[in-house]
């Protein structure tokens, strides 16, 4: 196994972080018991960070701006969110990029993105630390579980989605090849892109020479690539590339910084360097996947199962 190398520029959290996906019991959700007469504008303040767990979704609806979000964060009538994993935890102090404005007032959220326009919720409070966000209109909730920024672990984010990571930028070029292990195919790749939107596991590489901007690139191959996780390990991923012409490439990926990328090769012994050119921010989802690019379309994807949603507003 190759040396552990921590996220450059993140905080180290003294408190460790509990997984989003297993601190509450999604089934608790739907006794929907009365709410619990709420401030809104006090619970929405009481934690600095939203985090936003797709996974919990209850129904077939979305609401894009929290669809791609990883936090929300409600901050005397703007809100703000972590849309990008590239510089999470020191991007705005910690809250993300402004996205839009927010009026609260009853159990009723109100809101304007930037983009997508006026979004409206009501807001029921499960627990001390967890919300749901009821879209009437879509008939879909959403549940953020809050925290503090001093004890929430960015670095867990970053590593349980580094698939959204390696989409971040429009492509990563080859910058360094070990002098050292057995000449293979993989030599000839200067070039990966991960694009967004789809499944999530569609790349292209092109052996184009260094120095070329990633949208004059030709892309001389497109696959199925997928991340995995390593045993005992946050920090240290597999990646899996499927060339069908010349078999599978398997990695060990490790992150060096939030723009640079290693990439061991253990059937040859080579280590690679990739640095992401060509950033996204994302703001939105976007409206139709762009083949061209790898900023087509992005959201985090749900992966349990959907579900109808048992909710009735409480509006008259």
């Amino acid at each position: 196994m190759k040396t552990i190398k921590l996220l450059t520029g993140f905080a180290l959290i003294a408190t460790l972080f509990t997984s989003c996906y297993t601190e509450v019991v999604v089934d608790d959700y739907n006794g929907y018991n009365d709410p619990i007469p709420i401030n809104i504008n006090q619970v929405l303040n009481s934690n600095e960070l939203w985090y936003v767990a797709v996974e919990e979704t209850i129904g077939y609806g979305e609401s894009p701006f929290l669809q791609i979000a990883f936090t929300v964060s409600f901050r005397n009538g703007t809100l703000y969110a972590n849309n990008n994993l590239v510089g999470i935890g020191s991007q705005g102090n910690g809250y993300g990029i402004a996205i839009g404005y927010y009026n609260a007032y009853d159990n009723i959220l109100d809101v304007d993105h930037d983009i997508d326009g006026n979004d409206s919720f009501d807001v029921y409070q499960i627990d001390n630390n967890t919300i749901e966000l009821y879209n009437p209109f879509t008939d879909t909730s959403y549940f953020l579980h809050g925290y503090q920024r001093s004890n929430f672990d960015y670095d867990f984010v970053f590593y349980d989605n580094i698939q959204y990571f390696l989409q971040e930028y429009e492509g990563w070029e080859k910058t360094y090849t070990s002098n050292f292990g057995a000449l293979n195919e993989f030599d000839n790749e200067n070039y990966l892109q991960f694009l967004s939107g789809g499944n999530d596991d569609t790349f292209r590489s092109s052996q184009d020479a260094n120095g070329i901007n990633p949208n004059n690139l030709y892309w001389d191959y497109t696959g199925l690539y997928g991340v995995g996780n390593v045993i005992g390990n946050m920090y240290l991923k597999t990646l899996v590339l499927d060339y069908d012409y010349f078999d599978n490439e398997q990695f060990e990926l490790s992150i060096l910084n939030d723009q640079r990328i290693e990439l061991y090769h253990p059937s040859s012994g080579t280590v690679y360097e990739f640095t992401g050119r060509g950033y996204i921010e994302y703001l939105r989802v976007g409206t139709e996947t762009n083949r061209s690019k790898a900023s087509g379309l992005k959201k985090r994807v749900q992966h349990t199962e959907k579900k109808d949603n048992a909710r009735d507003s409480s509006r008259t």
